[in-house]
């Protein structure tokens, strides 16, 4: 079996995902059954009659409504999903903090990257935009000195951005952009751009300073994310935002370091916490990892004249 035919036996998100990035094929009858089978259907199933998984928006992790809505939007189901729809509704009708934002930690203000996450989440749903507004100020007013974010500056003050909650904001402004929102869209894109370059001053993952790897984790190839930053995570932002740069060649490198002797790429890291259920097993090959390394690898890597085509 090659891999696409390897890739095309999975879930049904994989399929879909797949034939638009790697295939350039549009198929929105694989889109319309993430929600009637495979993992969307399985996850839209434990939602409870309130509107909530898990107790409540953001406990406990990873079963929680936060989290879940997280996987349905990487999932990619269609943006009129209903349940989906509602279970937002209430999210912002039960959480003003900041005006509409999610206040997870009991407080009175907000958190950027549980906004930045909540903005990937309700663009791609097509939430009304002036729900969001205010959550759009949010973000907006946590731009760190540095050009990226850190969610502990509202928290415990913060003087350097985390690379964490730079790309969760980042999914969030590329979704609102793409949904074609209207609201502070040009100072969100401004934001994007340095929020960016902070990453790339970095290389994805180095030090600015030493050039030292700054934490072995971001080299780990996890999924779902979560909250969490990994090299892999960025550079499909990058391929999202359509953004090339010559310093992506180092993350590039390591991402093609990790591609095992079949062509595909595992599963490194699995985030402590309860799961609904697990897409794939930590350690095994990953139909995630690859599809995302191939799409990135696909918008980036220019092959040589004498290179034979891809697969």
């Amino acid at each position: 079996m090659n891999l696409i035919d390897w890739l095309l036996a999975g879930d049904v998100a994989i399929q879909f995902q797949v034939h638009r990035d790697l295939l350039d094929t549009d198929r929105p009858d694989l889109q319309a059954r993430i929600a009637t089978e495979g993992w969307g259907a399985q996850l839209l199933a434990l939602r409870r009659p309130n509107g909530d998984w898990g107790r409540e928006y953001y406990f406990p992790k990873w079963t929680n409504t936060h989290y879940t809505l997280c996987e349905l939007r990487r999932l990619e189901l269609p943006h009129n999903q209903p349940e989906v729809q509602e279970s937002l509704r209430l999210a912002l009708e039960r959480h003003p903090a900041a005006g509409g934002g999610i206040a997870p930690w009991g407080s009175d203000d907000s958190d950027t990257c549980v906004d930045g996450m909540f903005l990937h989440i309700a663009a791609w749903f097509r939430v009304p935009e002036d729900r969001l507004h205010s959550m759009v100020d949010s973000v907006l007013d946590d731009r760190m000195p540095d050009g990226g974010f850190n969610c502990r500056k509202r928290r415990s003050g913060a003087h350097h951005s985390s690379m964490h909650t730079t790309v969760s904001v980042l999914e969030g402004i590329q979704s609102w952009l793409d949904a074609g929102y209207a609201y502070r869209s040009d100072e969100l894109a401004k934001a994007a751009v340095a929020a960016r370059a902070f990453l790339l001053l970095h290389r994805l993952f180095k030090s600015d300073r030493t050039g030292k790897i700054i934490h072995p984790s971001f080299l780990k190839l996890s999924y779902p994310p979560r909250w969490r930053y990994d090299i892999l995570r960025a550079l499909d932002h990058f391929r999202a935002a359509g953004h090339d740069d010559p310093r992506l060649a180092d993350a590039l490198e390591v991402l093609e370091g990790k591609r095992r002797k079949d062509g595909r790429w595992p599963v490194q890291a699995k985030h402590p916490g309860q799961t609904h259920f697990d897409m794939e097993k930590a350690g095994g090959p990953s139909r995630w990892n690859t599809l995302r390394a191939l799409r990135v690898q696909r918008c980036f890597t220019t092959p040589t004249p004498s290179a034979p085509p891809p697969p």
